[in-house]
């Protein structure tokens, strides 16, 4: 199973024939700028769209989607320091982890390490294991489009000033300890949860 985010609202793309409560539609009938337009419009009524996108076998889910919008692949870091603590950015009035378009023939792990640098000022990164890929829908000159992004455990021992990218749009970088990161991610997204564990947030 598969959750494609729209803003907090998850479409899911999975190999079961129903889910309760949810409009099954097969993946390959799909309408996706349709559907996310109709999840959009029912987040302001407060209404909720329900989307479960449907195939057989699960390699094709993903082959499908990526026929269905444009797609831009992007690199992510969920960063730890020395004290366990985690490197959060401020962002469109958000708390989100650093992540970046992956530049033309660049391997995933690269462009993780070089969007964390250039977002946060961090340096000395380096990658303890591959998390999990991520898909959310935004919107870029009118057309909407997938982002797919691939994160990463990382760690540093870097303790120099954090320095926020504000051409990007980042107001802030800052370290938070569990107490302050569950907070931070009481006002941040939905596809940035998944990276933490029930336990952690609870």
């Amino acid at each position: 199973m598969y959750k494609v985010f729209v803003n907090n609202t998850p479409i899911i793309l999975s190999t079961k024939k129903s889910i309760e409560d949810y409009k099954m539609i097969p993946i390959k009938e799909a309408d996706f700028p349709t559907i996310i337009r109709d999840i959009l419009k029912k987040e302001t009524t407060n209404e909720g769209a329900k989307y479960h996108l449907y195939h057989k076998r699960e390699d094709k889910l993903i082959e499908h989607l990526y026929t269905k919008l444009p797609v831009v692949v992007a690199g992510g870091g969920k960063v730890y320091n020395t004290d366990k603590e985690i490197l959060f950015i401020r962002r469109n009035g958000k708390w989100d982890l650093p992540k970046g378009k992956a530049e033309k023939n660049e391997d995933m792990e690269t462009a993780a390490i070089r969007e964390v640098e250039e977002e946060t000022g961090v340096s000395g990164l380096e990658i303890t294991k591959f998390l999990y890929r991520s898909y959310h829908v935004f919107k870029r000159s009118g057309e909407f489009r997938l982002k797919v992004t691939y994160w990463f455990e990382m760690k540093t021992g870097y303790d120099g000033e954090l320095i926020p990218q504000k051409d990007e749009g980042i107001t802030k970088v800052k370290w938070k300890d569990r107490k302050k990161a569950r907070k931070a991610l009481l006002d941040s997204y939905a596809n940035i949860k998944q990276l933490f564990s029930h336990d952690y947030l609870s």
